[in-house]
């Protein structure tokens, strides 16, 4: 497909989907309990889903297309910009996060702390419009985001000023993203045009982080950055120490970015490793890091309730995490013979043991290797295996994979699986094909881990193989 042809792909792609999100995204007033066929029998239901389907499938197919042979950053950046402007002034698409924001930062501007008193407390004046899973659960996001909530709500005083706000936020990561990813590309030796169309002409930021206000975008955004200071100026502790900092706050807004502080810490070290320049250079970015985390927690004046606010993700139950789809079909297996086994604490109580143990493995490999390619594996594994996956997770490794991988081709189909999972109004599609989808990712995780465990006996056995005599 020619080049400006899929530009206007694209862009028709992300018409179609905001006049989707107007006629029946995730509206203030919509319905809080949908299903795929009350939303089809409802008004303009056979419209709405095909301007979804069409739309997304638009988008994926342009940007699958020149995944690998994009002409240029200028053009990259044009073209996902472009793509992204229907986006910036539709309601919400494939969530209601938006509204938890608002009423969670209406809490806190009243003086209540989300990490205690779910919403309804308050209570909160849009209460109506949350879903109900999330109406008496602690906020699971940090203290820098939760103080950015109630200062958005106060400044605006309205649900749709804090949307417009919120959107604000979210561009910001994402411009945040474009400006610091080439940084990581040229290291690793990415072409920056590839690393950029790649993370940000992707369908999953369009809809989920700037229709749907994602505090991820402003996540990835200060992690991105982060990571971009750190290697500009490895070996020098005051811009190691501002790296640091900056991947502080991102964690703030939600601590998952901790994940990649441990390797941002191999990336500060210049020569070869060693514990002594581990120490040296590694402790400004660790020492950075968690100094801001807590100290914005304790100029919030909250606690570390958003440590325990992660635990209320297993509520959500889908096949698209593996974890939770093996715990799944356990149950599936055993109901034959008349048994009702909930195996999801089991299965996901293994997953969360076996990242513990990859992320530690990664880390000692990244000594001697790129660490930043690492921190991306990082991540991976840790929205592979965490017990909830949502696709605008998918943001988290996909912005440090397009700046670091050779191979692009497995992620680039992760993320156009992961465009279709949710409806324009927040339907999730994998709660009505449990029972397809569960045995069909766990087989998935059977072939996945096969291929890995063949791997690595394969690299082991090379590697013992005498190098031949000249």
């Amino acid at each position: 497909m020619p080049h400006h042809l899929v530009r206007w792909t694209g862009l028709a792609g992300s018409i179609m989907l905001a006049v989707a999100a107007f006629l029946g995204g995730a509206l203030p007033d919509g319905d809080l309990r949908p299903n795929p066929v009350k939303i089809w029998l409802g008004p303009n239901g056979p419209l709405i889903i095909g301007l979804w389907l069409f739309g997304t499938a638009a988008m994926a197919v342009a940007w699958w297309t020149l995944r690998d042979r994009v002409p240029s950053a200028r053009w990259a950046l044009v073209t996902a910009g472009l793509w992204a402007l229907p986006f910036l002034f539709t309601p919400p698409l494939g969530s209601r996060d938006a509204y938890a924001y608002a009423c969670q930062g209406a809490s806190y501007a009243n003086g209540i702390s989300p990490y205690e008193y779910g919403v309804s407390t308050l209570p909160c004046p849009w209460l109506d419009t949350m879903s109900y899973i999330w109406r008496d659960t602690p906020a699971p996001y940090g203290p820098l985001f939760v103080v950015l909530a109630g200062a958005v709500v106060a400044a605006t005083g309205s649900l749709i000023g804090s949307i417009a706000l919120f959107r604000v936020l979210a561009v910001a990561g994402v411009v945040l993203t474009a400006v610091c990813l080439p940084v990581l590309a040229r290291r690793c030796g990415v072409p920056t045009g590839r690393a950029l169309w790649l993370a940000l002409a992707s369908p999953l930021v369009g809809v989920h982080l700037i229709s749907g206000v994602h505090n991820d975008a402003l996540m990835v955004g200060l992690m991105v950055a982060g990571l971009a200071v750190v290697v500009s100026r490895p070996g020098r502790p005051w811009p190691l120490l501002a790296g640091g900092v900056v991947l502080g706050l991102a964690a703030g807004i939600k601590v998952t970015a901790l994940v990649v502080v441990p390797f941002a810490a191999l990336a500060a070290i210049t020569g070869g490793f060693s514990l002594r320049a581990l120490l040296r250079h590694g402790t400004p970015v660790v020492g950075g890091a968690v100094a801001t985390l807590f100290g914005v927690t304790l100029a919030a004046g909250l606690d570390l309730g958003w440590i325990t606010g992660l635990s209320h993700g297993n509520e959500v139950v889908a096949w698209t995490s593996p974890s939770t789809a093996v715990g799944q079909t356990v149950g599936y297996l055993v109901l034959p013979f008349g048994l009702h086994i909930d195996a999801l604490p089991v299965t996901r109580g293994i997953a969360v043991l076996v990242l513990a143990a990859l992320l530690v493995w990664l880390w000692f490999r990244a000594r001697h290797r790129e660490p930043l390619w690492h921190a991306a594996l990082a991540l991976t594994a840790t929205v592979a295996l965490a017990p909830l996956f949502h696709p605008w997770y998918w943001f988290w490794p996909l912005a440090l994979l397009a700046a670091t991988a050779q191979r692009t081709w497995w992620f680039s189909a992760v993320t156009g699986y992961a465009a279709f999972l949710v409806l324009a109004d927040g339907t999730g599609l994998p709660r009505y094909t449990k029972t397809v989808g569960a045995p069909l990712m766990t087989l998935f995780v059977i072939v996945v881990t096969v291929r890995l465990v063949r791997s690595a006996k394969e690299a082991r056995a090379a590697a013992r193989q005498p190098v031949p005599a000249d």
